[in-house]
C-alpha cells in the first residue's frame, strides 16, 4: 500500500525511518528511506517499508512517499499512519482527503488533533505550497486562517439508495434521455440525488462534515422544488416512480425538522421575496439547530 504524507516541519531521513519503524512495528533495518540524491543501487529494495523523501518549499517542508509491502499486515489506513507518524515524529502531517478538489487535505498534529485543511500548490517549476485554511486552530500554524471549508461538504460522498434505484429503472428504458443534460428525466435524476443527499446528511446529524453550508442547503431545497415541477412533465408511470421515491424522503425530512415559525430559515438563506407560491412546504421547516 502507498501513502503520501507532507510534513510542516523539516525532518531527516533517520527521523523518518525511526518513526515509520515505530508506527508500523518493524525493525528500523526494515525501513529504507532515501532522497533523490541517494544512490538507488544501494537501497534495500527488499525492505518491508520503502520511503522516498523530498524537500518542498512553502508551508510544508517535506514530502514522504511511502510504500508498505503486502507482507506487512495489518496495514493502516492513510489517516491512521499520518496520525501515528505525527505523534511519533512530533510534526504536523498533511494527507490528501481523496476528494475532487485537489486542495482538500486532512491535517494531523502530534497532540492528536485531526482537522480539515486547504493546501494550494503554485504552478512554478519548483512549486511552492501554502496552507490557506484549517478548520481548527493549529498552534504550529498561528498565521493560517481558521474557518470552515465549504467545498469539501459539497464533494462529500453520501449514499443515495432511493435515487440509485430510480436511476436503474430509467437507465433500462430511457438511457439516452436520462443522460442528456436538461431533459426532464435528467433533471428528475440529478435533483432526486441532491434531495436525498440533503435528507441523508440531515439523518446522519451532518456527519462526517459536522455542518452544511447555507448555499448548499438552499440549492438542495431548490432541487426539491424542481422535482415537483418536473414530475408534471413525466409519463404517468415514471411520475409514479418518482413519487414513490420522494415519499419516504419527504417523510424523513419532516420527521427530522421543526416548523420554522419565526422564519429563521428565510432570514438565514436570504430567500428572495415574491416566490413563496413556487416553493414547497419544505421551505417552512428547518433543522434544529441550523447546521451552519
Amino acid at each position: 500500500m502507498t501513502y503520501n504524507l507532507l510534513t510542516v516541519e523539516s525532518t531527516t531521513s533517520d527521523t523518518v525511518a525511526a518513526a515509520l519503524a515505530q508506527c508500523l512495528q518493524v525493525p528500523v533495518q526494515e525501513v529504507d528511506v532515501a532522497d533523490e540524491a541517494s544512490d538507488q543501487d544501494q537501497r534495500n529494495w527488499d525492505a518491508l517499508v520503502l520511503c522516498d523523501i523530498a524537500t518542498l518549499r512553502g508551508d510544508v517542508s517535506t514530502s514522504l512517499d511511502i510504500y508498505v509491502q503486502e507482507a506487512l499486515q495489518p496495514q493502516p489506513s492513510e489517516r491512521e499512519l499520518a496520525s501515528a507518524f505525527a505523534r511519533t515524529a512530533e510534526v504536523v502531517v498533511l494527507f490528501s482527503a481523496g476528494e475532487a478538489p485537489p486542495s482538500a487535505y486532512w491535517l494531523a498534529t502530534a497532540e492528536g488533533l485531526v482537522t480539515r485543511a486547504r493546501l494550494y500548490q503554485s504552478d512554478d517549476e519548483e512549486p511552492r505550497f501554502s496552507i490557506d485554511r484549517v478548520e481548527t486552530p493549529v498552534d504550529q500554524l498561528p498565521d493560517v486562517t481558521v474557518a470552515r471549508i465549504p467545498e469539501v461538504v459539497r464533494e462529500q460522498q453520501i449514499a443515495t439508495p432511493l435515487a440509485d434505484a430510480f436511476d436503474a429503472v430509467l437507465n433500462r428504458s430511457h438511457l439516452q434521455e436520462t443522460g442528456t443534460t436538461g431533459t426532464p428525466l435528467w433533471t428528475a435524476s440529478t435533483r432526486l440525488h441532491a434531495w436525498e443527499k440533503l435528507v441523508r446528511h440531515l439523518e446522519a446529524a451532518w456527519a462526517p462534515s459536522g455542518w452544511c453550508p447555507p448555499d448548499l442547503y438552499r440549492e438542495r431545497l431548490e432541487a426539491r422544488d424542481e422535482l415537483e415541477r418536473v414530475r408534471r412533465q413525466l409519463p404517468e408511470s415514471l411520475a409514479a416512480l418518482l413519487r414513490n421515491a420522494l415519499q419516504p424522503l419527504d417523510a424523513l425530512f419532516a420527521e427530522l425538522t421543526v416548523e420554522d415559525t419565526g422564519d429563521l430559515l428565510d432570514k438565514e438563506l436570504a430567500r428572495a421575496e415574491g416566490v413563496a407560491s413556487e416553493r414547497g412546504w419544505w421551505w417552512n421547516r428547518r433543522p434544529d439547530p441550523l447546521p451552519w
